[in-house]
Formats: structure tokens, C-alpha cells, sequence
């Protein structure tokens, strides 16, 4: 996928979604004496967007190398009203709403198999953690199966062809079960997760609204007969944990250095916008009829 294509995408839903969004905008307020002038971007939104998300798809590791070392360099032709790097940061707050919006509409569904994880996003070292002040009473700390962070918990849910169905970010320190029931709302068919998920509880709310949570048992618990297929489907779980490692390692997800809120969590927005555009992703071969098989032959 080029930059053309991307734009292209981008720019197709800002025609639709601008004029809505400012129908629903407060009005300009009059510019107070000896105030700032709000000069007008020179970028449009739909090219601010794709910048934002081009970096996430072009392999740089931090904004700044992209934007100073590539964008200035080689993507004159095709922004020509590309400002100065500390011009386009002052720009990237504004993105929030639109690329939240442009990722709704880039959600895949379900086909009867989904898989739900979660991702710590570290914001900090933790020897910085008592020092860290950016994130200060929106991060928290957490554990993940490796280590203790301070940061947000990405929740996401994918479908049998690694697609992202359903995000949601929650302070470090939320269990992973209580944000299920809402990112499970439209599922139906199987939800297979790992055992910090085992829940009889959340099974039986899920099982309400036609979900079956599919989990493996945690040690010290009676053992029960599980379905064949259900058995050979929770092995297929490694699929979302590739679909993390690639959030985490090509787009760019994660990264300890962000200077303000609302750029970091544009920062997040764009990664998954990225991963959702991106051509090739892990997926289980399966077709729609070997979905439909698996899941009524195991209800």
C-alpha cells in the first residue's frame, strides 16, 4: 500500500465527516485584544491524518526522524503546504476526534470466531515512575504477565482473519474482565481468551447475550471435557498475540517519550488506524462456510 492509497481512503470519509463534525462545533469566539491570532493550517485534515498515519506504516521508530528525515525530505510534491516539524505537533491534538471516528469505520465483524487480549502500553521507565508526570492521574500501574508498568491496557478483540473488531484503553490497573461485556456487544458465536479471563460470572453474562467465552482453566481448578474443536481453536490463540507483537513492533504503538496526552493517544488512534489499512495480516485461513461449521458443531 502506497501513500496515494491511504489519502485516498482518508480523504474519501473527512468529505462526509467534516461537515458534520462542524455542524456540532462551539462558534469562533471573537479574538480577545493582544491575544494570539489562530492562523489557519496549511495542511488540510485529510493530509494531516495520513501523515499521522503514515508513520505508523512506514517503519520509522519516533515522529520526529519521520517527519524532519522523510516527510520534509521527499513528501514536499505531494503536501505542499507542509509546515515546520513544531507547527505540525501543535496540529496533532486537533486529530483526535477525526481518526477516533475513522476508525470506526475501519472495524471489521465477526464471523462466528473472535479472540480477545490485552496490551500494556508502558508510558514510562519504571525507575521514572515516581518522577513521571505527563500521564499523572490518568496512567496507573499494572501488571502483565512479565513484568509490573505504569501505563494504559489496550483491549482489543479480532476476528478469525486477524482483523480488529472492538478497542478500548483502560488505566493500567483494570482487570482485564471488566471491559469484555462492552467490547463483546455485536458478538456472536465463540470468544476465545486466556485464563486471566476465566470468569463464571462474565461467562454467563456473555452466554445472555449469545457469546460463548472459550478459556483454558487455571491450575488447581477441576478439570472438565472441552469440544475438540474448541480445544484446536484455543490453540489457534498465538493469532492475537501476533497481531499485538505487530502493533507493538511495526506501528509503533508503544513508545516512553510523549511530552502530552492528547498527542499520545493520537499516537494510539493512528497505530490502529495503520494496522486496520495495513494489506497483510495473521489470519487462521478459514472461510465463512468453515467459520459456520466450527461454530455450530460446538454450541
Amino acid at each position: 500500500m502506497d501513500i496515494v492509497a491511504v489519502f485516498c481512503q482518508i480523504d474519501d470519509f473527512c468529505r462526509q465527516f467534516e461537515p458534520l463534525w462542524r455542524q456540532h462545533q462551539l462558534e469562533k469566539l471573537p479574538r480577545p485584544i493582544g491575544g494570539r491570532r489562530r492562523r489557519p493550517a496549511g495542511l488540510a485534515l485529510s493530509e494531516t491524518l495520513t501523515l499521522l498515519v503514515w508513520f505508523h506504516l512506514s517503519g520509522y521508530r519516533t515522529f520526529k526522524h519521520f517527519y524532519q528525515g522523510h516527510a520534509c525530505q521527499h513528501l514536499r510534491a505531494e503536501f505542499p503546504g507542509l509546515p515546520g516539524y513544531t507547527r505540525m505537533v501543535g496540529l496533532i491534538p486537533s486529530a483526535l476526534a477525526p481518526l477516533c471516528a475513522f476508525l470506526n469505520t475501519r472495524l471489521a465483524t465477526t464471523r462466528g470466531i473472535a479472540f480477545i487480549d490485552s496490551l500494556p502500553l508502558k508510558v514510562c521507565h519504571n525507575r521514572r515512575i515516581h518522577s513521571h508526570k505527563v500521564f499523572a492521574g490518568l496512567a496507573q500501574r499494572g501488571r502483565s504477565s512479565v513484568d509490573w508498568f505504569f501505563g494504559f491496557k489496550l483491549h482489543f478483540i479480532i476476528n478469525d482473519t486477524g482483523e480488529l473488531v472492538a478497542v478500548r484503553r483502560t488505566p493500567g490497573q483494570v482487570d482485564d474482565r471488566t471491559p469484555v461485556p462492552g467490547l463483546a456487544a455485536g458478538l456472536w458465536g465463540k470468544l476465545f481468551g486466556d485464563r486471566g479471563y476465566v470468569s463464571q460470572k462474565l461467562f454467563d453474562e456473555l452466554w445472555a447475550d449469545g457469546v460463548q467465552l472459550v478459556t483454558r482453566l487455571k491450575r488447581r481448578m477441576k478439570n472438565r471435557l472441552v469440544p475438540l474443536l474448541d480445544d484446536l481453536l484455543l490453540r489457534k490463540r498465538g493469532l492475537i498475540e501476533c497481531v499485538g507483537d505487530q502493533l507493538k513492533n511495526l506501528c509503533q504503538i508503544e513508545h516512553t517519550r510523549h511530552r502530552s496526552p492528547a498527542n499520545a493517544f493520537v499516537n494510539i488512534i493512528a497505530a490502529l488506524v495503520a494496522y486496520c489499512l495495513r494489506p497483510s495480516k495473521p489470519s487462521l485461513g478459514l472461510t465463512e462456510q468453515d467459520c459456520q461449521t466450527l461454530v455450530s458443531a460446538t454450541i
